[in-house]
């Protein structure tokens, strides 16, 4: 009986068919880049290294800023006896998605008046992306292949987001680094050879990676190539707000594709704005052609959302629509906004004026000024960013993009000391 058992015992645990999976084929997968960058400042004990990799807000001391509106929401929702933690709806806290989409969209916006907007609650503008992604996927008639045309460059994530739904990205022209600033004929001509119906992704204000956005004119020129070859918009806003400073000016280009009856959706994001990095507050908004449709739209996102979080996380949109909905804490967050962005905005014209009237460095810079939003792309080579990051302790990526944000008074010579002496090395 003894060796019956022995048997027994070796032929179960030799045998293949009852192992347990131990993931053996699964390849390792590269660090992120940003995080990456960052672990490696951290890691670095030089006393004047710079982050220019992160989007985040830091202040003029380099510390992440905790907006004084947010600490006045807190305070007022800790106090609030009615608060609880129970589930919110699938689709999100109706008063945040009333708000964020009159945000956005426009108080008076004829998609909210006729009840076309549809608005769902994600996490932050990264979930908004990917169910607005797995929403065209599911339901967009395609005329050919899944496809998506992203601009070259954007941010990284989107590529990964369309891919893993089984969307293919394809590249359209956007920037130009002769000029350092919008391929305009390059992004027209695309729009133009594309398929009729084709999906693009725009983003709506403060261009990630880039900063380089098109004027109200270009705008105009680009509905009107989209509304002829009946192509579909995916609006990408991480940024409203905290690209000029004024909320209205930095939704302009998604309420006129609203106002002229563009197809379209819109990608919302609280991180930048209200300073809500880790929170994830943001939203997902499809303006269909009837209300009719809205509903059904409204129904579908609902069940893909459920299969996935079932419900958005609550403390996050309850601070944002507290602010919306009370018109001092409003106005307090619209201060908070241009603190932000016009801090950014004198780091923008400092390093302009270091480089050119201080130390004279070779070619030009005006693309620095002339950029939007938290990112410059400085024109720089990836072995010129390297450099900065081997010789200088200054953290960017490789094709020259810098978070503005990480420049302070405390800093920026030092910045642009390091940046004059690698652009000398090359020339």
């Amino acid at each position: 009986m003894t060796d019956r058992i022995r048997q027994i015992h070796n032929h179960l645990s030799g045998s293949s068919t009852m192992s347990a999976e131990i993931w053996d084929d699964v390849p390792l997968a590269p660090p992120d880049s940003i995080f990456k960058l960052t672990a490696a400042y951290k890691a670095n004990t030089f006393p004047q290294k710079i982050n220019l990799g992160v989007g985040a807000y830091r202040d003029n001391d380099n510390k992440p800023w905790v907006l004084p509106v947010i600490k006045r929401a807190t305070h007022i929702l800790l106090n609030d006896p009615t608060i609880d933690h129970e589930y919110l709806p699938i689709t999100g806290l109706p008063e945040f998605t009333a708000g964020a989409a009159k945000l956005i969209l426009g108080t008076g916006s004829p998609a909210i008046e006729e009840g076309r907007a549809v608005s769902v609650q994600t996490i932050s503008g990264t979930g908004a992306n990917h169910l607005g992604a797995l929403f065209l996927s599911r339901f967009y008639q395609w005329d050919g292949p899944k496809q998506v045309y992203l601009s070259n460059p954007t941010w990284a994530n989107h590529q990964a987001i369309f891919k893993n739904v089984g969307i293919e990205p394809l590249d359209y022209p956007y920037y130009d680094p002769t000029t350092i600033g919008l391929d305009f004929d390059g992004f027209i001509g695309a729009l133009q050879s594309a398929p009729p119906r084709s999906v693009f992704l725009l983003h709506s204000c403060a261009h990630n990676p880039t900063g380089v956005d098109p004027t109200r004119d270009q705008w105009k020129q680009i509905a009107e190539v989209m509304l002829a070859k009946n192509h579909y918009t995916f609006f990408d806003c991480a940024y409203q707000g905290f690209a000029s400073g004024d909320l209205n000016n930095d939704a302009w280009s998604v309420r006129y594709f609203v106002e002229k009856g563009m197809p379209m959706l819109v990608c919302q994001s609280f991180a930048k704005n209200a300073g809500l990095y880790g929170e994830r507050v943001g939203a997902l908004h499809i303006v269909p052609p009837t209300k009719e449709a809205a509903n059904r739209v409204k129904s579908q996102l609902s069940v893909l959302q459920r299969s996935e979080i079932s419900n958005p996380p609550s403390y996050g949109a309850r601070l944002v629509s507290l602010i919306l909905k009370e018109s001092e804490l409003f106005d307090e967050w619209n201060r908070d906004i241009k603190t932000m962005a016009e801090r950014i905005i004198s780091m923008r014209n400092e390093l302009y004026r270091l480089l050119t009237e201080e130390l004279h460095t070779p070619g030009s810079w005006i693309h620095i000024i002339n950029q939007i939003g938290m990112f410059s792309f400085t024109g720089i080579s990836p072995s010129q960013s390297q450099a900065l990051i081997d010789k200088y302790h200054i953290y960017l990526t490789a094709n020259g993009r810098i978070s503005m944000a990480g420049l302070n008074t405390h800093n920026i010579r030092y910045f642009a000391e390091s940046l004059d002496k690698v652009v000398r090395e090359e020339v």
